[in-house]
């Protein structure tokens, strides 16, 4: 079986990186797929995402995942800044997103909704092949989510007015731009902009360890079973390598990804897509546009969808394979899949997902429902209120995070109060 697994995942890395660039209409779709499959490789390999940095803390006092998100964000703020400065950030389709009370609520519910179903607008997908019920309601659900907010997030005053705004933040969505609150630093404010950055990671990098050492010294402190696995990775000994080999099989194909290996390969990921597309990293709004497709099928036209969401009707017009975001999405889902199929852990992964109460359905349509409006409030998601606006040197990244936090937490407390 893991024989047959193997070699159809090679199949589908073959068929994405040579059959469909002949299928797409232009090569910045084929572009999109191959970002959006090697995100989805990186995160399934290394075991990482959002939802993980504040359950993983709650549930085993590990902290380890939070602080590997923090890196991964200052080193993309570095290199977005070096970008910026050589092109000038104004040449970039870059997240300034306001600061307002949706961007705080909308974090707070993102970060309810993540806990609940224990994954991310990124994670959803990755997830699919490895916990499908799961994964398939909370995204059936975040689309309901996304599509009923989208009439608020284009028509809310305090969606889209920000508090506090600067001069680039005026040209973008309206929010704080880090460089303009430093502009005699010697570097165009982009030196003063990475140091609070950094100061600000180095924060709440601070109070996480402190979590971690209270919850060594109260015996709460468990670890998370992948973390304790990538930690012990062995190192491939150079001198007995063999090309043809299981164990170098085992070392390029199997081997889980350790946190930080993962966050400097999405980092690398992420700053293609920069470079290219001139523009960031987002997941969620396509998960409205499904789900408006799926009332086409049923005899909504896309008229009235687009009166009631306030979105264009070619949105929802557009064929699925022609929407880039969309595109980018199945890429994740598809670099999942080739992870646990060339790995050989696909078919355990999918049988081990499938278990699913009543009660866990429930909870996971809430935590999608609620994930997917808050992204609407806050506008965006995980990596579209929070991974790009930090690494684009917004002030909005850091407020969504710390409501996330704290949506997160309250959380996993009505969880245990559900299932106690």
């Amino acid at each position: 079986m893991r024989k047959i697994e193997k070699f159809i995942g090679f199949i589908i890395i073959f068929v994405v990186l040579i059959l469909s660039k002949f299928y797409f209409r232009d090569l910045t779709l084929f572009f999109r797929l191959m970002i959006g499959t090697g995100i989805g490789y990186s995160l399934a390999r290394a075991y990482t995402g959002f939802a993980g940095s504040v359950n993983r803390a709650y549930r085993t006092g590990s902290t380890k995942l939070m602080r590997t998100m923090l890196f991964m964000f200052f080193i993309t703020a570095v290199i977005n800044a070096g970008l910026f400065l050589e092109t000038g950030a104004t040449n970039y389709n870059i997240w300034i997103k306001p600061i307002n009370m949706g961007l705080i609520a909308g974090g707070f519910l993102f970060g309810f909704g993540m806990s609940l179903s224990v994954c991310c607008a990124s994670g959803v997908l990755t997830d699919l092949p490895s916990g499908f019920p799961r994964a398939f309601v909370t995204l059936i659900f975040f689309g309901i989510g996304v599509f009923f907010g989208f009439p608020i997030q284009r028509t809310a005053s305090w969606v889209s007015n920000s508090w506090f705004t600067t001069a680039v933040g005026e040209k973008t969505m309206g929010g704080v731009f880090l460089p303009d609150l430093f502009k005699g630093d010697g570097l165009h404010g982009y030196l003063g902009a990475i140091l609070l950055i950094a100061a600000l990671g180095a924060i709440i990098s601070y109070f996480s360890y402190l979590y971690e050492k209270k919850q060594i010294r109260n015996n709460k402190f468990v670890g998370h079973p992948i973390e304790k696995e990538q930690e012990e990775k062995e190192s491939f000994d150079i001198s007995t390598f063999k090309l043809f080999s299981s164990e170098t099989y085992k070392e390029f194909f199997v081997k889980p990804w350790t946190l930080k290996q993962g966050a400097v390969a999405i980092t690398i990921l992420f700053t293609l897509l920069m470079g290219v597309t001139k523009a960031g990293w987002g997941a969620s709004q396509p998960y409205g546009i499904w789900f408006g497709k799926l009332l086409m099928f049923f005899g909504i036209s896309s008229e009235a969808i687009a009166n009631f969401t306030h979105m264009p009707a070619g949105l929802f017009e557009l064929p699925f394979f022609e929407h880039q975001i969309s595109v980018q999405n199945f890429g994740i889902i598809t670099g999942a899949i080739i992870y646990l199929l060339t790995a050989g852990k696909f078919t355990n992964a999918f049988k081990a997902g499938l278990n699913m109460r009543g009660k866990e359905a429930a909870i996971y349509a809430l935590g999608g429902i609620t994930m997917g409006f808050g992204t609407r409030l806050a506008n965006g998601c995980n990596v579209g209120a929070l991974y790009t606006p930090i690494s684009n040197l917004s002030l909005s990244g850091w407020f969504f995070l710390i409501a996330m936090i704290v949506g997160g937490i309250i959380s996993n407390k009505f969880s245990d109060r559900v299932f106690n």
